[in-house]
């Protein structure tokens, strides 16, 4: 997932740069919802080893 939002980054960025400024926000937002999705799954799974090493 973290690679999608990287991908969509990217596109972005080439995007901005070649004047599709309503395509690159579109593509920004897209990136962003899929970072704090990763971020979210990430923490899940940090808890979820957490508990389970200790019991």
């Amino acid at each position: 997932m973290l690679r999608y939002a990287i991908i969509f980054l990217v596109l972005t960025l080439v995007m901005a740069f070649l004047g599709f400024a309503g395509i690159a926000v579109a593509f920004a937002e897209i990136a962003k919802i899929l970072f704090y999705i990763f971020l979210v799954l990430l923490v899940i799974s940090l808890v979820s080893h957490f508990f389970r090493k200790t019991t």
